[in-house]
């Protein structure tokens, strides 16, 4: 699978494969973001796996400056995928998860049927 643009119930929405290079840092959500610019996408959709080790660690910052940029940038992001182990070892995980859902600009949820779910 590649990355690719997709369209959900009128939301474009681009796809990371799961298989690519790791994200972590502000740049990398910068080059993902700037990969988008001039088009009509509103949100990106990033796999769990496609995460670099320690992202999920909130000690190191890095999931929170990660989807900063996308806020700043007016970007939906979905992170899709099994966050259990994580959530489990992590209480201000599970905190920082459940607020993110609440909101408009950050979500995590299990698979594409749920982002659908929740776009439709």
């Amino acid at each position: 699978m590649t990355d690719g643009l997709i369209d959900i119930d009128g939301t474009k929405v681009y796809v990371l494969a799961p298989d690519g290079p790791k994200v972590s840092t502000e740049q990398d959500a910068v080059d993902i973001i700037g990969q988008l610019w001039g088009q009509s996408v509103t949100l990106v959709s990033i796999p769990v796996e496609r995460f670099a080790d320690g992202v999920f660690d909130l000690r190191t910052t890095l999931l929170g400056h990660f989807t900063q940029k996308f806020i700043g940038y007016g970007r939906t992001l979905a992170v899709v995928g099994d966050l259990g182990e994580h959530l489990a070892a992590s209480e201000p995980l599970r905190a920082y998860v459940r607020e993110s859902n609440r909101g408009r600009h950050i979500w995590f949820v299990d698979d594409m049927n749920q982002l659908a779910a929740r776009l439709g």
